[in-house]
């Protein structure tokens, strides 16, 4: 899977051809056609938390593209020199302006045809007061029953928000491995 193959060595700056590596790797990958670079392409990361008050989850409605006008869970690419947790909690905060307390890992959601992998933290509200940033339009707490599952921007979320709520039923949060089609 090539979102956007790479076409020229990010070390000498000629064309590279995606073959079979000359050490037994067996997957193609884009190796330089003068000084023989490997260029290894691998998944991004999306963190985000699944944040909570008093029976209650907090979306973000985007005001970005891709699904502009769509509800999510505060998330987004992981950046470089951050964990996962430190990743979800800057995503909440720069996203829904909602600060969190992480409690454990909850799902992972591997959404390989788009070389995505998405990690959702429960995170425990401390207060009930947002300041949603540039990309998000507004942040509201719901109910279960008011969810918005037709304004979903993406599936990722709806499978977790549906184990969240399955999980609270049953008085049992676990852990979710999860692949999306």
């Amino acid at each position: 899977m090539n979102r956007n193959p790479i076409k020229h060595c990010k070390d000498c700056g000629h064309q590279v051809a995606y073959r079979l590596p000359d050490d037994g790797d067996t997957k193609p990958r884009a190796i330089c056609t003068a000084c023989t670079t490997v260029h290894y392409e691998n998944p991004l990361n999306v963190v985000g938390t699944i944040p909570h008050w008093q029976g209650r989850v907090l979306l973000c409605k985007r005001n970005i593209e891709p699904r502009l006008g769509k509800w999510t869970l505060p998330a987004g690419f992981m950046e470089l020199g951050e964990t996962t947790a430190q990743g979800a909690c800057r995503e909440t905060l720069e996203e829904a302006g909602a600060q969190v307390e992480l409690e454990g890992l909850f799902s992972v959601v591997n959404v390989a045809r788009v070389g995505q992998v998405h990690l959702f933290y429960r995170a425990r509200l401390l207060n009930d007061q947002f300041d949603p940033g540039h990309e998000t339009m507004e942040a509201r707490l719901y109910e279960e029953a008011d969810i918005p599952w037709d304004e979903l921007a993406f599936k990722t979320v709806a499978e977790t928000l549906q184990r969240f709520f399955e999980d609270r039923r049953s008085g049992r949060f676990g852990f979710h491995d999860l692949a999306i089609p």
